[in-house]
């Protein structure tokens, strides 16, 4: 289980815990709040996390917003553990539950009474000019190529499938999954995107161009972004706003789906649409059919 600094986050943790363990079922915590943990629940069995360690893991529980659930995917998922989010942020978009809905977690998890989504992710590398490679990483959500330098735009040509398709000066671009379709790209004007449908967005941002709209692809494209060579100052590459690395011009990006899914533990057959509208408390009958539902009480008057 992973969880933020939070205090809420920490009691959650600690009644998990001891209701797993009272069923005989390992719990996992990371080392730097192990100490905390254990206090809290003197007598009963805690363990830490580790790179080598896993293999009897099951299922990774998390407490916290998405952005925690990221931080448990990244040790979990070139492990193939299913990840289960308890949703103790904002949004919570990767979560299964919200807080209040955790009386029944314990006896599904310990009979095994779940599903397993399957999530594509990114597999991202940086080469300079002369194509030696400089960095390494994965993305669950998107990466992205973004200006450093505030009083400069960004010049970066975009290659689908070795075949260059738009050059822009922008503030940056993104590459997302369709798990990050509700994120930084959602926020960016790109599409949402179906967890279930396999595709891979390019999104630029802020470009000054006349064609700089969003483009869904295949999620076995290979897409590569160049940072043109200019007087511009570098760049900077984030994957999920957590793992980043700066680049020089002349740099290129290369991004191709990785070779590890992103493995969502599911306790209820939940439709997309419903958790769309949910989380972002969308009004589906429009304002337009709330604005004539407050008028009929005055027609009625009269």
């Amino acid at each position: 289980m992973i969880h933020p600094g939070r205090e809420d986050a920490l009691e959650a943790a600690a009644d998990f815990v001891v209701a797993l363990n009272k069923r005989g079922v390992a719990t996992w915590m990371p080392e730097d709040r192990l100490d905390e943990l254990r206090a809290r629940v003197a007598g009963v069995p805690v363990h830490a996390l580790s790179d080598q360690g896993g293999e009897s893991v099951e299922l990774m529980l998390v407490f916290g917003g998405d952005g925690t659930i990221l931080r448990g995917a990244e040790w979990a998922m070139p492990k193939r553990i299913p990840v289960l989010g308890v949703n103790l942020g904002h949004v919570g978009f990767l979560a299964e539950l919200e807080a209040h809905q955790m009386s029944t977690l314990v006896d599904q998890v310990v009979a095994r009474d779940f599903q397993i989504e399957a999530r594509l992710t990114l597999a991202v590398q940086v080469r300079d000019h002369d194509a030696r490679l400089l960095w390494t990483s994965f993305a669950i959500n998107e990466v992205s190529v973004e200006k450093s330098a505030r009083e400069r735009m960004l010049e970066v040509l975009a290659i689908v499938d070795h075949r260059p398709v738009s050059q822009w000066s922008c503030d940056g671009v993104l590459v997302s999954t369709p798990t990050g379709s509700t994120a930084y790209a959602f926020s960016a004007g790109g599409p949402v995107v179906w967890p279930d449908v396999e595709a891979l967005v390019l999104v630029p941002l802020s470009a000054h161009a006349l064609f700089a709209r969003p483009l869904v692809l295949s999620p076995n494209s290979t897409v590569e972004l160049d940072v043109v060579e200019s007087e511009q100052k570098p760049a900077v590459v984030w994957c999920d706003g957590r793992r980043t690395v700066d680049v020089a011009p002349g740099c290129r990006i290369t991004m191709v789906r990785g070779e590890h899914d992103l493995l969502l533990a599911r306790l209820s057959e939940q439709p997309f649409s419903d958790r769309l509208v949910k989380k972002f408390d969308l009004r589906v009958q429009g304002w337009r059919r709330r604005q004539k539902v407050a008028s009929e009480p005055d027609r009625e008057q009269r």
